[in-house]
């Protein structure tokens, strides 16, 4: 899909916040996937542990019953496949480990550029959402602490500056507590590229609140896993 990028600017600018549904290769589920076809705007693929090659066959599968967006959401450099129609070229710019900020983007770049995959750079920052996530764990890196407001503002800017294109605020796997709708608030108004937000949000009404906070773009990822039925109960907002 030539102009992935442009195309997501296009659908914000038409429609507003964007749906997008986080598949882990390794709990792949089939329904989730021909459910969130009829109401998804982009899946997101990628996980953090997996072995070399599922990420391929994943992908495989999804594209045999979707025609939405799919973008990969790389948890290591070797998360990389041409039937993608883009990748988020992440940098963990919440943390400070040179490995997550340029290491990995260098190890990867070339197979990328290879595959002829468009790259989407994407400033990642990671928030506390009370309870370790597989990143932290990955990476060793510390979250910002959702308080602390400042710090997560100022990441955002140092992003859009760096030129990134798009700021991915996660709270994590699995977090507790979504990102905060006034933090999001906060991070729109620093910056003028779109704002995606995900982890814990397992409801209508933390979905409500993070599209009303500003998001261009809320993610959703291991809530379906527990509850395939929160797609319908989606349907009003998106």
């Amino acid at each position: 899909m030539a102009g992935c990028y442009q195309s997501l600017l296009k659908k914000i600018k038409k429609k507003g916040t964007l749906l997008a549904i986080l598949i882990d290769p390794d709990k792949l589920n089939m329904d989730v996937v021909r459910s969130a076809n009829e109401l998804a705007d982009l899946f997101l693929v990628g996980g953090s542990t997996l072995k070399p090659g599922e990420i391929n066959k994943a992908i495989r599968k999804i594209k045999k019953h979707t025609t939405i967006p799919l973008i990969i959401f790389p948890g290591d450099y070797h998360q990389v496949d041409k039937q993608a129609d883009a990748i988020l070229f992440l940098s963990l710019i919440s943390g400070r480990d040179p490995e997550y900020l340029i290491g990995k983007q260098v190890a990867s770049a070339h197979v990328i550029k290879t595959a002829g995959l468009e790259a989407i750079p994407t400033g990642y920052i990671l928030v506390d959402g009370s309870a370790e996530s597989a990143t932290q764990r990955v990476t060793g890196s510390k979250p910002i602490a959702a308080k602390d407001t400042r710090q997560v503002v100022h990441t955002a800017i140092a992003g859009e500056m760096l030129g990134m294109k798009m700021i991915y605020l996660e709270a994590g796997s699995g977090a507790k507590a979504s990102i905060s709708p006034g933090l999001i608030k906060k991070v729109k108004a620093a910056v003028s590229i779109p704002v995606l937000a995900g982890g814990g949000i397992n409801s209508y009404a933390k979905a409500k609140q993070v599209k009303e906070a500003g998001a261009d773009i809320i993610v959703i990822g291991n809530a379906l896993e527990k509850n395939i039925h929160l797609l319908e109960e989606l349907t009003e907002l998106f």
